[in-house]
């Protein structure tokens, strides 16, 4: 699969305010020796249709767990037309209303075709709990239409008897000891899959490629799903801390909640132009203590392009895995926010899916009070922090005038007239140039020598630059990108001037 392909299949999402039922399905208590049963739902959706449809399943009491299997056709169609795509989900008889938590019971995208739920256990992306009797909702989300329609076909198998022993949820440890530093410099890896949405690591395998990657901490953001983050405590380690979040997979993009305690859910059933509904979610985000992420904003997929106020976001994603074209035009916008005066702190991320995608390909190094969770985002919304290809990349970047200095995120009350000088210090970036920019653009480059280590020193003023921030550019391309020009390190800004 390509990257956009693995973008895509986590789901897409969200919907009008219109609820469109589809005929429910009802099943009867079993007959004596028969302890399932079965019931299937075929329909057509036309290529003009809501983005969400429910269907309605009446469950009697004595079911001990619930089977969904769903199919639909993929018709040949005409090269630059889109096919047939469909994602399929699950709420209990709590409700299916927008924000209803209780009643959200899992989501799985078009990554499956099938899920199982029960007392004890969940397919990934699913979450166990009592089968309780009334009316589910078996979600299904026709993400593209071909013109030809789309023919479904969904199978519902109920089994009785006895419910087996409860789940016990075992969130992720809130420290990561081995690792704790007071206040330092911590890397990590905010937007990471599991198997708990569209991702190919078990949770095991993408701890084990974190630390590898050198990284303190992650956050794992499953598409539109909690279910990972009640199971994080039986992979987590003391020397990597995880937090948890979730991408928000919506139709007019993708924004990842990270830092979310242990067992909250976002909904993702909007657009951008439900505006309402959009910055209820942030706010809900918010109240728990958690930050929102622009991510991947001008990826090339339908609902993978960032279409919603960048106002409200407290971070942007302007890095999205090996450095591409797409991540230029992330930055180039990125900057012009900032000249404009609006200045969301950038992130880098891996956004990795598969084996083959490289945990840390970027990260995001954050300067903390301590390696927390309240402290790392702390540091995220402040801007401390700067974005590197690996754990093998160092960076220091500082301005100083008149006897005072200030780092990454930070401001320098510098006087007019009294110099600035700016400094950046590398290593571990040979065959890079380092490149210092202000609000005008690029201000001055140097090539780093073949150790890979430089200092580089350039001096401004406070009447001329509102701010400076740092590059490290490899001409040559960077690991898995032939892109000329790509990206090794770069830093948030440090502003310069009274406020």
């Amino acid at each position: 699969m390509s990257r956009r392909d693995v973008l895509r299949v986590g789901g897409a999402l969200a919907g009008g305010a219109a609820v469109k039922l589809l005929p429910s399905v009802a099943f009867s208590p079993p007959a004596p020796g028969a302890p399932d049963q079965t019931k299937t739902v075929q329909g057509t959706f036309p290529p003009s249709i809501s983005d969400w449809y429910y269907l309605p399943v009446e469950v009697p009491k004595g079911v001990n767990q619930i089977d969904v299997v769903y199919s639909y056709d993929k018709p040949t169609v005409p090269s630059g037309t889109r096919g047939n795509a469909c994602d399929i989900g699950m709420f209990g008889p709590e409700g299916h209303d927008l924000g209803n938590q209780r009643g959200f019971r899992g989501w799985s995208g078009g990554f499956r075709d099938r899920f199982s739920i029960s007392a004890s256990e969940a397919t990934p992306g699913y979450v166990p709990g009592p089968i309780k009797p009334g009316t589910w909702h078996v979600i299904l989300g026709p993400y593209t239409v071909a013109p030809q329609g789309m023919n479904y076909h969904v199978d519902i198998t109920l089994h009785f008897g006895p419910e087996g022993a409860p789940f016990v949820p075992h969130p992720a440890p809130t420290t990561a000891p081995a690792k704790q530093r007071g206040k330092a410099w911590y890397r990590g890896d905010c937007h990471l899959h599991t198997v708990h949405s569209d991702g190919k690591r078990t949770p095991d395998e993408l701890v084990a490629d974190a630390r590898a990657a050198g990284l303190d901490f992650i956050v794992s953001t499953d598409h539109n799903t909690l279910s990972s983050q009640l199971q994080w405590g039986d992979h987590a380690t003391d020397d990597l801390l995880i937090l948890n979040g979730e991408e928000v997979t919506t139709r007019s993009g993708h924004w990842p909640a990270i830092g979310l305690p242990a067992g909250t859910w976002i909904d993702w059933r909007y657009r951008a132009a439900d505006r309402n509904d959009y910055k209820k979610f942030v706010d809900q985000v918010h109240k728990a203590g958690g930050l929102v992420t622009a991510a991947h904003p001008f990826a090339n997929c339908f609902g993978c392009t960032f279409e919603f106020a960048y106002e409200l976001s407290d971070l942007v994603e302007v890095w999205n895995g090996p450095w591409t074209d797409e991540d230029q035009q992330s930055v180039n916008h990125w900057d012009g926010l900032l000249r404009s005066g609006q200045f969301i702190p950038a992130v880098g991320d891996s956004d990795a899916h598969n084996p083959d995608q490289t945990v840390a390909l970027p990260h995001t190094v954050v300067l903390a009070d301590s390696l927390a969770q309240k402290d790392l985002l702390a540091g995220m919304k402040a801007g401390r922090s700067w974005l590197a290809e690996s754990s093998a990349v160092t960076l220091s970047f500082a301005a100083s005038s008149g006897g005072r200095s200030a780092g990454i995120g930070d401001r320098l009350p510098a006087d007019i007239g009294v110099p600035v000088t700016v400094e950046v210090e590398v290593g571990g970036v040979p065959g890079t140039s380092v490149v210092i920019l202000d609000q005008l653009g690029v201000e001055h480059t140097e090539t780093v020598p073949s150790s890979g280590t430089a200092k580089v020193g350039w001096t401004t003023d406070a009447r001329y630059s509102r701010w400076v921030r740092a590059e490290v550019r490899r001409a040559s391309g960077s690991p898995k990108t032939t892109v000329a020009n790509a990206m090794v390190a770069m830093t948030n800004p440090i502003f310069i001037g009274k406020p």
